[in-house]
């Protein structure tokens, strides 16, 4: 029978370890705080949880540059792309790159290869939080709070504390704009074939969507390459899909957009029965064409804005 582990990779950093030493115990369950701590001596004392590749007792001190190891038997989950980096911290937050089609957070096919799984294995910051969301297929820069108390301080003011934000997109066309300011209200719509697409609200027909909210994006075509044009979009606004369902309206959708481009087909098409490496090419790659490149945040209002920037 094939091996259908998964096997989770914690490194110890020297800021996660407690003053004089950190047991191999007190470690995991900081980690699997649902679990009870019977069950997790039960893991050590099986081999289910080593260090570094090796078989632990519960009592075993750690060392900072040691890996534990977590064994999850009869768990599978989909590939993703587990390149992250660190772009940008302080003492409460930081701003990291999130790879096309890795998920924030779990989904049906991915509960530890997420970002915030991730983070909180490979980083000191075992209580890391998300501070806002991108869509899996999007990449680019997001804020993490380090703990659950720096969440609670920022998640409450994230209006204020992201002043800018921006991102760069490659569309089918080209406009015949070089600068657009897009207002309009955004919204789900009833009897829709792809339930999680979003609309520009039709003012004559209300009835057909549903809680309408305001959305407002300003585009600029930064170049054009034959059939396609690169534009930088910065939102006023925090909707779902919004500058993917506002660029569709215009007639520009991000390249690659199996929902707002090609009338939806290659998402249902994947619903039903995948997509081919010929769909793949016809899209114009695996994911959407959409980068977040630019937060200005500001952490205090007596001081610069911070600029945090993609290379």
């Amino acid at each position: 029978m094939p091996d259908t582990s998964f096997i989770l990779n914690f490194l110890v950093f020297s800021e996660s370890l407690l003053p004089g030493s950190t047991s191999l115990l007190s470690f995991v369950q900081q980690r699997f705080t649902r679990t009870e701590p019977t069950e997790l001596i039960d893991w050590i004392a099986s081999g289910r949880v080593c260090v570094d590749q090796q078989l632990s007792c519960a009592e075993q001190r750690l060392a900072a540059g040691q890996t534990v190891q977590v064994t999850m038997p009869d768990h599978r989950e989909d590939p993703v792309d587990t390149r992250w980096q660190l772009v940008w911290q302080n003492e409460e937050i930081m701003a990291v790159y999130k790879p096309p089609l890795l998920p924030v957070s779990r989904t049906t096919r991915n509960l530890y290869n997420t970002l915030i799984q991730l983070v909180r294995r490979q980083s000191p910051y075992y209580d890391a939080h998300l501070l806002h969301r991108l869509d899996t297929e999007t990449d680019g820069l997001i804020l993490l709070a380090k703990d659950k108390a720096a969440d609670l301080k920022w998640k409450k003011q994230l209006a204020s504390l992201i002043e800018r934000k921006v991102y760069h997109a490659w569309v089918y066309g080209q406009p015949d704009w070089n600068e657009r300011t897009v207002e309009c209200e955004l919204s789900e719509r009833e009897g829709s074939a792809i339930r999680s697409q979003m609309y520009v609200v039709d003012p004559t027909q209300p009835e057909q969507y549903k809680k309408p909210k305001l959305s407002k994006t300003a585009f600029r075509v930064l170049r054009t390459e034959g059939a396609y044009s690169l534009l930088e979009c910065e939102l006023f606004t925090g909707r779902k899909h919004q500058i993917r369902s506002q660029l569709a309206h215009l007639g520009y959708p991000v390249v690659g957009d199996k929902i707002y481009a090609h009338q939806g087909h290659y998402y249902l098409k994947r619903l039903e029965a995948g997509l081919t490496d010929e769909d793949i090419e016809l899209l114009g790659g695996p994911h959407h064409q959409l980068t977040a490149v630019r937060l200005e945040l500001r952490l205090d209002p007596g001081r610069e804005l911070v600029c945090i920037e993609l290379n």
